[in-house]
């Protein structure tokens, strides 16, 4: 039975062996706990480290995170588990974009989420046309050779800031 449109998720078996838990099980309390904490300390490296390379508020990335979170919870009606985080997409474009050189607080906050907002509308418009006609020409317009690539080059570009955050001297930075 469905709850407010919610799924019910039922206990995961133990009469299996299997390390895998179905879309319809949860775990026990204390597993769900534990996993609960690995996913609350991997999530918050980026939500936090993302706004402070663009000179941002992490408190507010945070709030927002969680807001989105929600939304996107209640509009899958709880079938899709997922936490909405913030992307290392923006990084090189905002520094680019507001000259922003690391030490504090952005002063071209504004022209940043300027930015942040005309994406979020493009965003909106790809994803209503994306429940109107299909996902399709996503695939056709960028196979995963193509979105690997991507990923690749934002992880490649953001490795050199972060070797230079945790290094103590220029000799550190070096050997790492």
């Amino acid at each position: 039975m469905a709850m407010f449109g919610f799924p019910h998720w039922q206990l995961k078996s133990t009469s299996t062996e299997s390390g895998v838990v179905a879309p319809d099980e949860r775990l026990p309390f204390a597993q769900t706990a534990v996993m609960g904490v690995q996913h609350a300390v991997a999530m918050f490296g980026a939500t936090v480290l993302m706004p402070i390379l663009m000179g941002l508020d992490p408190n507010l990335s945070i709030l927002m995170s969680g807001i989105g979170t929600l939304l996107f919870f209640f509009i899958t009606g709880g079938r899709v588990p997922s936490y909405l985080g913030s992307s290392a997409a923006f990084v090189g474009v905002v520094i680019a974009a507001t000259g922003f050189n690391g030490q504090g607080i952005n002063p071209n906050i504004s022209i940043a989420l300027g930015g942040i907002i005309a994406c979020g509308l493009v965003y909106t418009v790809i994803g209503l046309v994306v429940m109107k006609i299909g996902t399709r020409w996503i695939e056709r317009l960028m196979p995963p050779v193509v979105t690997g690539a991507v990923v690749m080059a934002i992880g490649l570009n953001l490795a050199p800031i972060a070797v230079k955050n945790v290094s103590a001297s220029a000799f550190d930075s070096w050997m790492a």
